[in-house]
């Protein structure tokens, strides 16, 4: 994919992965192209599906979700059926901010924001509730150290 976008393409895209809200005018300007080239190099790696989207960051301590819990699932059961309905059930649950199917010993990982312990303990009993796992092995982030949404360019 890396071939598909040139050096004017990765300014661009840095620009924009750390502040997708520029006017053209101010992008065009930062990255020393017209705005016509430069709107359209945007619409091209729009059309490609190298930028997926656009989205507001939002700070969870002030929308009262400051818990990160990182969570470990594993399951006896890994017939199709299952994973399926294990996959809708985390889909649905807003409180779930990344969920990713493993290898190794680990089957799945969630990222989970809530507000407390007390709303942790609400949202686990829903997912066993749903879907029937062997292990949900919780642990509460501390300190955040580095968070981002920005690919290496």
């Amino acid at each position: 994919m890396t071939d598909l976008i040139d050096e004017i393409d990765r300014r661009i895209l840095a620009i924009l992965q750390k502040d997708a809200s520029l006017s053209a005018d101010a992008l065009s300007e930062r990255v020393g192209l017209s705005r016509n080239a430069c709107w359209r190099r945007v619409r091209q790696m729009e059309e490609a599906g190298i930028i997926r989207g656009r989205v507001v960051l939002l700070d969870p301590d002030k929308i009262a979700c400051p818990l990160e819990v990182i969570i470990q699932v594993r399951t006896s059961n890994h017939d199709a059926e299952w994973m399926d309905r294990f996959q809708r059930v985390v889909r649905t649950m807003p409180e779930v901010v990344g969920a990713y199917r493993m290898t190794g010993d680990l089957d799945y990982l969630l990222r989970v924001r809530v507000a407390d312990v007390p709303a942790y303990d609400a949202f686990y009993k829903r997912v066993i509730a749903k879907v029937p796992v062997s292990d949900m092995s919780a642990s509460f982030v501390m300190e955040e150290i580095k968070e981002t949404t920005a690919l290496p360019l």
